[in-house]
């Protein structure tokens, strides 16, 4: 059986051209309308999560972390979504998502606490300066149904569809074809396109779950899961940070405007192995892997701009501020210290428990117990 070819939008080409295709005829005016400061930030935030993203990977190597799952050559799907966002909406990243959440706010040492095991989640989502941004999570699939049902209650509350784009609230979720292949993600579907919640289902297909390959997961184009539930989805090159922008913007738009759920497939690629536990040499071949290294996104964002005329001094200072932030992340990460014991009892509850206050003093009184007292 065939299926009928999905049309996919895209901005620049391979090489950095301005080349839209058919698809993205109706976003051209609001990438044209992007400013060249809004242009070179989009670089900017590419190139400094790759290298902190390279920081974090030899950190692991050299046995500074537990685990760290790279995010190399995904860099354009994230920082165009991430930065399509409104400071209001509220973000569920699965655990590659270092783009997204670093352009939130979060601090990237954060997650290297919680890849450490020094931290419980990471960061506070609670906190302002993490621009409502949900934890990490490892449980593939999960974090789609926490976004569907946080979009329903922004439905049921009154928080999206009122004629307010200032007010008005969306949320975008991310998840990866390997999870797309979940329950959890199917079921959040149902219920978001039941009670038109404005929640954005954005899934990055980097072709790989672990060691399966999407062409095992699915006979159709991912895309067309979302559709099948009526969800109005759209089919986008995750390599070309102005057509994830621009697709993340008006779908983000539409849903925070009371219009339902939107999905967007964002086509790219896993240049490095899921995580630092996978060697994807075991798995994919070098042809595959230097075909996708010639659509690279940071050089095609670079060639783009090179060819509207950015001067050199703009990316040796890109270069020079990735350079930092990752001898930042460096440093701050080999002086992390262990937690205190009392942080496992911190968060139990909400409020202060009995329990939990006997439990604290009777761990006290044991480590007291030992020679030389607690260890």
């Amino acid at each position: 059986m065939t299926t009928p070819e999905t049309p996919l939008v895209r901005v620049l080409d391979e090489t950095g051209k301005f080349a839209p295709s058919p698809a993205a005829e109706q976003y051209l005016p609001l990438i044209e309308a992007i400013g060249d400061a809004e242009l070179e930030q989009f670089y900017r935030d590419m190139v400094v999560i790759r290298a902190i993203d390279s920081q974090a990977t030899n950190l692991q190597r050299q046995g500074q972390l537990a685990l760290w799952p790279p995010s190399r050559g995904q860099e354009a799907a994230q920082v165009g979504s991430g930065r399509a966002a409104r400071a209001q909406d509220t973000i569920f990243p699965s655990y590659r998502e270092h783009a997204v959440t670093r352009i939130r706010g979060v601090d990237p040492v954060d997650i290297i606490k919680l890849m450490r095991g020094v931290s419980h989640g990471g960061w506070d989502p609670t906190d302002p300066k993490n621009g409502n941004t949900r934890l990490y999570t490892l449980v593939l699939g999960s974090q789609v149904l926490h976004a569907a049902g946080y979009g329903m209650g922004l439905a049921f509350d009154g928080r999206s569809g009122t004629g307010d784009p200032d007010r008005d609230e969306a949320v975008i979720v991310y998840y990866g074809d390997g999870a797309s292949s979940q329950g959890d993600v199917h079921e959040a579907m149902v219920f978001a396109a039941s009670y038109q919640a404005p929640t954005v289902f954005f899934l990055q297909n980097n072709h790989w779950a672990i060691s399966v390959p999407v062409t095992t997961q699915s006979r159709v184009p991912l895309v067309q899961r979302s559709a099948g539930y009526g969800i109005p989805s759209v089919r986008v090159d995750g390599n070309d940070v102005l057509a994830s922008y621009a697709v993340s913007r008006i779908a983000l738009d539409e849903a925070r405007a009371g219009q339902g759920p939107r999905a967007i497939e964002a086509v790219t690629y896993r240049l490095g192995a899921h995580t630092t536990s996978d060697d994807p040499t075991k798995y994919r071949g070098n042809d595959e892997e230097l075909m996708w290294a010639g659509r690279d996104p940071i050089v095609r964002m670079r060639a783009f701009l090179e060819g509207r005329g950015a001067s050199a001094q703009l990316f040796a200072d890109v270069e020079a501020e990735a350079a930092d932030a990752a001898e930042d992340l460096r440093a701050r990460t080999v002086e992390l210290g262990p937690p205190s014991p009392d942080k496992m009892f911190d968060h139990v509850y909400s409020e202060p428990h009995p329990l939990i206050d006997e439990q604290k003093a009777w761990r006290a009184r044991y480590e007291a117990s030992f020679e030389g007292g607690a260890q």
